[in-house]
């Protein structure tokens, strides 16, 4: 192992600071653990080593001048949905892409923050799945058990993350894909207010549903990475009031009134609650409940927000899929969802984003008696590889909405959440809980989440080494 394994995203960044170490090593360290985990883990899509090299030379250059950025000479990756300028934004398809001519709008704000972008990781198709899994690239596999997926969409950067390859790395959420992965690995994952990081080149990612945001190790590495890239491009729709998310992680969030749902949103699927994932949860509030926070049982008034859900997620697809250059290499699934899009697209489409307000309303009463809403994040723990392999449409579907039913109804909405882990299964898989908040609440549920931290140390446990060395941590 390298002295520079397993460091945080602020500790890499402060020891470049004071020169005690070189952007040049950490991230030629950074691109040494890629090629000897790509076997095993399978994080990358694409990775640019000649770039990223060159790069981290010139951040040692300004270093040496005195030039200090936040994360001048740190590396980074993105997830396979985000534009890197010379690279294409495959999105988990096959087929000949054409590179980004640009970098999109949060890509720009980690270069202007001095970050080195090593690579892209993988995602499944067009976001659509908690798992990543796909005959363009392979299978993703979770560092703790490499016969079980990391979640997804967001699987890539969270694998990456988790089996401490890069210190953080940008993923997106439009049903959950940052906060699934980040339970299902053991790590922060910060789902914005919708506007908070820009989608740019695109105005309203998959109608609305869609943000981009961080997974670390740490709150505070996770806080770090947000102010990074958070703001907005000059054609944004969605502009909301700026907020401090590292100062939020070193403030005490005071004591709050929390509550505890163990019902999932209707989704017309059997969503039994996994007892191991429950007893997680059940610590975790206890633990709120032990740092002086009142935390009580309590049903959000969800109503039937899947209706608003469904024609967005669709049209949303069917408007990445309709830009693919060989539309006959998606998967079958992903021309299912595609005309289903179209089905429901128009005056149904309309009436779904229309009904936002009222869901803002509804569910937003909640928060006149509480300040904090803390739900599992999944149902169940990190399904094996393969799970969902030969499925239907229909079946996958349901086998999703069963497994997934807590992290997508504040997409609809567009409010900010933060997945922290929550504990392991008697396998030793992780499970997480989500701390989910009204608009603009990040700073309340960052400084919630590093309290927790702080009580709960999840920092300190790592997955297995074998998958460092090549070998798998399980047999298949």
């Amino acid at each position: 192992m390298t002295t520079v394994d397993y460091t945080g995203l602020a500790e890499q960044a402060g020891r470049l600071g004071d020169g005690t170490v070189t952007s040049t090593a950490l991230v030629q360290a950074t691109l040494d653990r890629i090629e000897a985990t790509q076997p095993t883990l399978n994080a990358f899509r694409c990775t640019r080593p000649e770039a990223a090299l060159a790069e981290a030379a010139e951040a040692d250059r300004r270093l040496a001048a005195g030039e200090r950025l936040p994360l001048l000479g740190v590396p980074i990756a993105v997830k396979d949905d985000t534009d890197v300028a010379g690279l294409p934004t495959r999105f988990g398809c096959a087929g000949d892409i054409p590179d980004a001519a640009e970098d999109g709008e949060a890509v720009r704000r980690l270069r202007a923050a001095g970050a080195v972008i090593v690579g892209k990781t993988n995602a499944c198709e067009l976001g659509q799945w908690p798992f990543t899994e796909g005959p363009a690239f392979g299978a993703t596999r979770n560092p703790w058990n490499t016969g079980h997926t990391p979640g997804g969409s967001s699987g890539g950067s969270a694998a990456a993350v988790a089996a401490g390859i890069v210190p953080a790395a940008l993923g997106s959420d439009g049903a959950g894909s940052i906060r699934i992965p980040a339970a299902w690995t053991h790590l922060v994952g910060i789902k914005p207010q919708r506007g908070r990081v820009s989608v740019h080149p695109y105005d309203d990612c998959f109608q609305g549903l869609t943000v981009n945001g961080p997974l670390a190790r740490t709150v505070r590495d996770a806080a770090l990475l947000l102010d990074a890239v958070a703001g907005p491009h000059p054609g944004d729709r969605f502009r909301p009031t700026a907020v401090d998310a590292s100062g939020a992680a070193r403030r005490d969030p005071g004591r709050l009134r929390v509550a505890l749902a163990w019902r999932a949103p209707f989704t017309a699927t059997y969503n039994p609650l996994d007892a191991s994932v429950r007893r997680s949860v059940a610590d975790l509030a206890e633990a709120l409940a032990g740092l002086g926070h009142t935390v009580e049982e309590a049903r959000p008034r969800y109503g039937r927000i899947g209706l608003s859900f469904l024609p967005r997620a669709t049209a949303g697809i069917a408007e990445y899929a309709d830009r693919h250059p060989e539309p006959a290499l998606l998967d079958p699934r992903t021309r299912s969802a595609t005309r289903t899009g179209r089905l429901l697209g128009g005056r149904l489409l309309r009436a779904a984003r229309a009904r936002e307000i009222h869901h803002h309303r509804r569910i937003g009463a909640l928060f006149d008696t509480y300040d904090v809403l803390l739900t599992p994040t999944t149902a169940v723990p990190p399904p094996r590889i393969g799970t969902f392999d030969a499925m239907p449409a229909w079946r996958t579907d349901l086998t999703m909405a069963s497994a997934c039913p807590y992290a997508w109804p504040w997409n609809v909405l567009g409010w900010p959440g933060v997945n922290v882990p929550a504990g392991f299964t008697p396998d030793g898989l992780p499970v997480g809980a989500q701390l989910l908040g009204p608009a603009g609440s990040e700073p309340l549920l960052i400084s919630l989440a590093a309290q927790l931290e702080d009580d709960r140390e999840w920092f300190a446990h790592r997955p297995p080494e074998p998958v460092r060395q090549g070998g798998p941590t399980s047999a298949e």
